[in-house]
């Protein structure tokens, strides 16, 4: 059975009037890539910085790898690894001597840190830049070096906020790899984002905040089944009478259909030939249509229907 990494149980953060986090619940399983999603304001960044025991707070209870957080629990934080949005090293060190820095935080012995140092280069691929000053890194790298700072001491933990903000496209997708690849090396991650996509594909679980509450949790298809919307399909025709859109209206698992920019867009709730039925009605009634398409819900449709809210909002 996997050991239990994280349990945070009815947590409580208040500040004057406002309730950043109330009475939040997660637990974290060992080996699990945690995708922790909410629009702004959610209260996410204070309950991860409650987690790291950054802030206090009102009430609950925080456990790590089955102990009890606290400012002081330094043996805790030895196996945490922390890498957030805004890039933190420093101008006057070089790749190496940064890593080696935020390493050394952790891992005293100089012979084990030279090779955590040297292990960390290697993965997030900056063995030739070891040399570069922060300054002369593109922004992809400049990500990949924070990340290598957050993860050289071998944390068993690693918390990442953000990771693939403002980067290139062949940037983001070697940070994805590595995040995958520490996952499977045996790091359990707690990872945010704004893109949908990522947390899609990478996460093995998704929480959905929103004013400090666990609104939703599951894995990517479990939650795409606690919404309404199962289907979206699109079919272009030049006319359709409003007779036949209140008829398509009426069609089994049908609950919304509209009819305008000489497009039928109709959401259906469930069903698996919803398509075909649609179809068959506009045959039967001699409606010529254009391009046809169907669409899944994504995991942006599920965190809009849940939430009311953009996740960029």
């Amino acid at each position: 059975m996997s050991q239990t990494v994280v349990k945070i149980d009815n947590l409580v953060k208040r500040y004057k009037e406002l309730t950043a986090v109330d009475h939040f619940n997660l637990e974290i399983k060992e080996g699990e890539i945690l995708g922790l999603l909410g629009p702004n304001g959610s209260g996410k960044t204070t309950t991860i910085s409650c987690l790291l025991s950054l802030l206090k707070f009102e009430e609950g209870t925080i456990e790590v790898f089955g102990q009890k957080m606290n400012p002081d629990s330094y043996s805790l934080k030895r196996d945490i690894g922390v890498i957030l949005q805004n890039v933190a090293v420093f101008d006057t060190l070089t790749v190496y001597e940064n890593i080696d820095f935020f390493c050394g935080l952790y891992v005293k012995d100089k012979v084990a840190r030279k090779k955590y140092v040297e292990e960390a280069i290697q993965f997030v691929e900056l063995t030739e830049f070891q040399k570069f000053y922060p300054k002369k890194l593109s922004g992809g790298l400049l990500r990949r070096l924070n990340i290598a700072c957050g993860i050289a001491h071998k944390p068993k933990l690693i918390i990442l906020d953000e990771p693939t903000v403002a980067v290139d496209p062949q940037s983001r997708n070697k940070i994805l790899e590595g995040i995958v690849e520490l996952n499977r090396q045996g790091t359990t991650i707690i990872y945010t984002s704004h893109y949908m996509e990522e947390v899609e594909a990478i996460c093995s679980r998704i929480v959905i905040m929103d004013k400090g509450k666990n609104i939703a949790n599951g894995t990517a298809n479990e939650l795409k089944l606690m919404i309404q919307n199962n289907e979206t399909i699109y079919i272009d025709m030049r006319v359709l009478p409003h007779e036949d859109l209140e008829n398509i209206r009426q069609i089994n698992h049908v609950y919304s259909a509209e009819y305008a920019n000489e497009q039928l867009t109709v959401k259906c709730n469930g069903g698996k030939h919803n398509l075909i039925h649609i179809m068959n009605y506009l045959q039967e009634k001699g409606i010529t249509f254009g391009r046809v398409h169907s669409e899944l819900p994504t995991l942006n449709d599920v965190f809009l229907e849940i939430t009311g809210k953009e996740l960029r909002d």
